[in-house]
């Protein structure tokens, strides 16, 4: 009797195959209120104040100074200039401050995890 099965070797996968990795999705630009609100809390936090003392100088109510230190809220010009001369700062200084945040986060985000020249050495070097 002849067998029908040929003799060769049958490949039996116990683990379906990987599937291929998903590009990673474009890291999102920071929001502006985001860093003028971490520039804010940062300098609020550095002065040792609390969220009240700043607030009533400020004239500004607590909860809503604290949306604006959280980034949940567009403050306007005229409270972002009032919570800055309450932290003995000017407006420019603020949204200066905000703009090299920006800068810096931004830079890291473009450079990624390997460094700007794209290797995992930072830029070290072995020679033999």
């Amino acid at each position: 009797m002849t067998n029908p099965i040929p003799n060769d070797a049958r490949v039996i996968t116990l683990r379906p195959a990987p599937a291929p990795a998903a590009p990673a999705p474009a890291p999102r630009e920071p929001l502006w209120r985001d860093l003028v609100g971490d520039v804010l809390r940062r300098e609020r936090l550095a002065q040792e104040r609390t969220l009240k003392d700043v607030a009533d100088e400020a004239r500004i109510s607590m909860p809503y100074l604290s949306e604006v230190e959280r980034g949940r809220k567009e403050a306007s010009s005229e409270v972002l200039a009032a919570a800055a001369q309450a932290l003995g700062l000017g407006l420019g200084d603020l949204l200066s401050r905000a703009h090299g945040e920006l800068v810096r986060v931004t830079a890291r985000r473009a450079s990624g995890p390997r460094g700007v020249s794209g290797s995992a050495h930072n830029g070290l070097c072995l020679a033999a």
